[in-house]
Parts: structure tokens; sequence; C-alpha cells
């Protein structure tokens, strides 16, 4: 396979991807990751995916995070991975993600990629006082760990300040969660999110955008629902069961960016 490094996006979520000895090498080396990650020294990424064909009309991912630290699931940048495969590596338009959770099902058409998803686990109900104030939220997992707080206010939220805390607050296990800020608005769900191994705001967390949609499918008795990211693309939940521990199909865009040549 040719040794390749992308940049590539989805709705957002921006990613390194890499085929070949470049699949191999990050994979492996978590300092080459935070050091390609990094937006003012490398090139800038919420992290990395190493592709592998592993069939005909599977691959095989491992994603890290921009800190290095490795990841069981990434949704958006599985869809990212699942368009690239198409793009560059010739693979059917529905082919299998095998990622470090579970193998998961795509269909790339053009630039909307969808995944069939297992279900979450059940939501468990937690209060969480920081120095910030008391929050109510659902925690659940999808392949990852997440929490959900429904607010009032989603533009004027100052989520660098007040996501850290809840990130690692103690009642959510020694691995913390990822943290999302939900508000519903014109028949739609407007997010923000703060990622693990990140550390910071994402313009969007695609297995936090599912979680959400379920959560909120769980009230209104819908089928689906539309969400909107901190980058104000449009992504598709729909809920293929009982929400809101019910599998689901998330679409939304994924897009190739730029072949990478690094020069040092």
């Amino acid at each position: 396979m040719k040794p390749r490094l992308v940049k590539v996006e989805g709705a957002g979520n921006d990613f390194l991807l890499g085929t070949g000895t470049w699949a191999a090498r990050l994979s492996d080396e978590a300092d080459l990751v935070r050091k390609l990650c990094d937006r003012r020294r490398g090139v800038g990424a919420d992290g990395t995916l190493a592709v592998f064909v592993g069939g005909n009309d599977t691959i095989r991912l491992v994603y890290r995070n921009a800190d290095g630290s490795p990841s069981a699931f990434c949704a958006n940048g599985t869809r990212c991975a699942a368009r690239a495969a198409v793009e560059l590596l010739g693979l059917p338009r529905k082919l299998t993600v095998a990622t470090g959770w579970v193998e998961i099902p795509a269909s790339v058409r053009g630039a909307e990629v969808s995944l069939e998803l297992p279900p979450p686990t059940a939501p468990t109900d937690r209060t969480l006082a920081t120095e910030h104030g008391t929050w109510r939220g659902r925690q659940l997992d999808l392949g990852v760990p997440h929490i959900v707080f429904p607010v009032d206010d989603l533009d004027s939220l100052p989520i660098e300040r007040v996501a850290p805390p809840l990130r690692r607050h103690h009642d959510l296990g020694p691995d913390g969660a990822n943290v999302h800020f939900v508000m519903s608005e014109s028949g739609r769900l407007r997010i923000r999110s703060y990622e693990r191994g990140v550390e910071a705001e994402t313009l969007c967390c695609g297995s936090g955008v599912v979680v959400a949609a379920l959560l909120s499918l769980e009230s209104t008795g819908a089928g689906s629902l539309e969400i909107e990211p901190r980058s104000g693309d449009r992504l598709t939940v729909e809920a293929l069961g009982e929400p809101p521990t019910a599998p689901s199909r998330l679409t939304g865009p994924a897009r190739l960016v730029a072949f990478i040549d690094l020069l040092d």
C-alpha cells in the first residue's frame, strides 16, 4: 500500500490519516502523534487515523487522540477513514471498519458517510458539583464514555472554564468522560463538546452527537434528529430501535483536505 499522510475532517473534527508505513508509525509512535497534531509546531489535528486494509471490503482503524493516547472509538474519525478507504484505496462504498471497539458497517455516498452503530450503555443520572456550580446530566458509553448536560444558553457558555473539572470529575471514573452541552432549537439539537485526549473544545464529536441525540429522542418519541455541532455542519442520527439504548445510524460530511509532504 502506498504510504500517504492525509489531512481529513468530518464536520469540523480534523485528523491526520496515514496509510502504508505512515499507518504503522501513527499506530505505534505516540510521540510522533503529539508532534504532528500540535497546531503551532506541527500540522494540527484532533487526532490521528492509522488505516490498514483488512480485506476486500474491510479496513482496520487505529485511532489516537492529539495527546498521543489511544482510544477505542472515534465516530467522525471512522467516517473519515471510510471515505478515504473508498477514495484512496479503492474499497467498495459499503465497507466495514474494524475499530478498537467493534466492527462498524459504513456507507459512503460522495461526501456523506453513514455508520451503523451498536447501542450505547444504559444512561446513568449524574449530579456533579464543581467550583462552577452543580451540573445535572446523564452518563453513558458508546465505545468511549460521555456525559451530556442540557443548558439554556449554549453560545455564551464558557466551556473552556466549566468543562475541565467535569471531564475529570471523580464520579465519572478514573478516565473521566467526554463532556457535551446541548440545547434544542428550531427542531434540531445544538451541541458543544469538550473531548478527552484533546483537552479542549472540538468543533464536533461524532459519538457525542449520537448519544446526545438518542437521549433527546427518548423524550420526543421521534425516530431521527438533526444535530448541529460547533462547526455549523448538520449531522443526522436515526434511532434503529427504542432510544436511548438503541442501535443507530449516524450520517454526516467527511472530507479529504490535503496530501501532506513533511519537510523535516
